[in-house]
């Protein structure tokens, strides 16, 4: 093996740990003196549309006629795998958010399986977080952006669209994610990575679980992904607003442990570093369950939780029991002082009984 494979290999296996009681990432959006998320127009995007098309399809015509119980179990599991280890923790808290820290070779590992949902690769997922939250931090912003355009529309719209403004803001990933190569290789071959798991779904299982594995599961990781994000935006109690923002996050009751944690979506506005989103005892986070597993062997360390942070003057809550805020105008390093909300920054607020690690 060349040496600098080895170099490499060695630094995807020997990460130091860092104990930090805030670790914050950089602002990757940078916005201009013109830049505004509300001017833009919705365009239809072939490769996304395409792409949820040809599986849906194969989906539809396939599945109902040859369906088997142990397909759809296939299915499931893998639908599990896939959204809360790879796209809700590997993807989100992770990558984006940064709210936990673990060996090279395993965030490789989740990162891997939340391309498997079919949505894109690393740095695609993250400019379009990182997109969506930068225009949703504005006090105007296009409605394709905070699921505010009804409910058929916002489907169309986000499964074959996309948004094109005219002034947008400047993406700035960190080194760490553009010079990596095996991001690199995700980013570009995000399609084809389905190939060997439907080879080895057809092997063992045959067409049956290869279409359930495959096209069922991301065509209902997409539509999942979607109807989370518009019911999350649009209803469900509020504990925390966040003043100056264009639309605020609710929590979707009953729907933590379907979505692996995602459906405490006002707990994630307020605090979008903390590696727990469902606070209160009695918000169930498979998510944060599964950082805990990581962090008990080991595996997982540095994880963020809202008491970690500083407060935040924009963040009011509207619970009833009684909290005790401080606000205060500062805000992270690196973060651009002309967003209305730095909404990267976390804040705590003492509710007995919610949070801890």
């Amino acid at each position: 093996m060349p040496i600098r494979w080895l170099g490499q290999l060695r630094g995807m296996i020997n990460v130091p740990r860092r104990e930090a009681s805030a670790m914050l990432r950089p602002e990757r959006m940078i916005g201009g003196s013109e830049s505004n998320a509300l001017d833009g127009q919705v365009v239809w995007s072939p490769v996304k549309s395409l792409w949820f098309t040809a599986h849906f399809l194969v989906a539809v015509i396939s599945q109902p006629w040859r369906f088997t119980w142990d397909a759809a179990c296939v299915s499931c599991v893998l639908t599990v795998v896939t959204l809360c280890c790879g796209h809700s923790v590997g993807m989100h808290r992770l990558l984006i958010h940064r709210s936990f820290q673990c060996p090279r070779w395993l965030e490789y590992v989740l990162v891997t399986a939340g391309t498997l949902v079919g949505m894109g690769g690393p740095r695609r997922m993250m400019l379009l977080h990182e997109f969506r939250d930068w225009s949703q931090r504005q006090t105007k912003c296009h409605p394709f952006f905070i699921h505010k355009s009804g409910i058929l529309r916002d489907a169309l719209w986000n499964l074959h669209c996309e948004c094109r403004l005219v002034h947008p803001p400047e993406f700035r990933p960190e080194l760490a994610i553009t010079e990596s190569r095996y991001y690199r290789l995700l980013d570009r071959y995000w399609m084809a990575i389905q190939l060997p798991l439907a080879l080895l779904l057809l092997l063992v299982g045959g067409w049956e679980w290869c279409v359930a594995g495959i096209s069922v599961r991301i065509v209902t990781s997409l539509i999942g992904h979607w109807a989370v994000g518009y019911i999350a935006h649009n209803h469900g109690p509020m504990s925390w607003v966040v003043e100056g923002a264009s639309v605020q996050g609710h929590n979707v009751l009953g729907l933590g442990m379907l979505t692996m944690g995602e459906a405490w979506h006002n707990n994630h506005h307020a605090f979008p570093e903390s590696a727990r989103l469902g606070l209160a005892w009695h918000q169930p986070d498979p998510g944060w369950w599964f950082v805990c597993v990581l962090k008990r062997l080991g595996l997982a360390w540095a994880v963020q939780l809202p008491e970690h942070h500083p407060l935040r003057c924009e963040l009011r809550s509207t619970a009833k029991i009684a909290v005790t805020i401080q606000p205060t105008a500062t805000t992270s390093a690196g973060h651009s002082q002309s967003d209305p909300v730095a909404a990267r920054t976390p804040a705590y607020v003492g509710l007995p009984g919610t949070l801890g690690a």
